[in-house]
């Protein structure tokens, strides 16, 4: 077994991202204040050929050098957008045919294991405050939540973890 290098990878360029097709999925920052983490989303959009990011409320936007670091690049290459506020941000993906999916720990959340996205439809995924999660008034407009499964002592996972795995099982059922 021999590590590849870079060259071997066959990735695209960064103008080749911009014009190849994207998945119909968008993620949305509610107000989190990491730039290490909205870097991180950057990347993990990169990596999954999402639609866009957007970024709502505290969100920091690029350029910044602490999104850079984690982002590399993807900040970009990925589209992205920002909102005042994150109803703002949901009322027009509404108006746009998306499904909005908050990834937050509610009295009726489906539980990752038993979601699976429909072929045609396009999804919204709303990613939370480090320390308050999604806002209520924005839980309030989703379409339904979403739950990551944890079995440990902990309440919660950092939100560019939740990101990464909430939209690697969704994009691996559209591969």
């Amino acid at each position: 077994m021999r590590k590849l290098r870079i060259t071997e990878l066959n990735r695209l360029s960064p103008e080749e991202f911009k014009k190849s097709e994207k998945h119909s999925v968008i993620a949305v920052l509610d107000n989190v204040r990491s730039l290490h983490n909205v870097g991180s989303v950057f990347r993990t959009a990169d990596a999954f050929s999402l639609q866009s990011v957007m970024l709502c409320g505290i969100t920091a936007t690029p350029p910044h050098n602490e999104i850079h670091k984690t982002a590399l690049g993807a900040e970009e290459s990925v589209d992205w957008q920002y909102f005042e506020s994150t109803i703002e941000a949901v009322h027009a993906l509404k108006n746009r045919g998306y499904t909005i999916v908050g990834i937050e720990q509610v009295d009726k959340s489906i539980q990752l294991t038993d979601f699976t996205p429909l072929p045609n439809a396009s999804y919204a995924f709303i990613f939370g405050n480090e320390v308050k999660g999604v806002q209520q008034s924005v839980i309030d407009l989703c379409d339904f939540c979403i739950e990551i499964p944890q079995y440990g002592t902990k309440h919660s996972l950092n939100v560019s973890v939740s990101a990464g795995i909430v939209l690697w099982e969704t994009i691996r059922n559209y591969i």
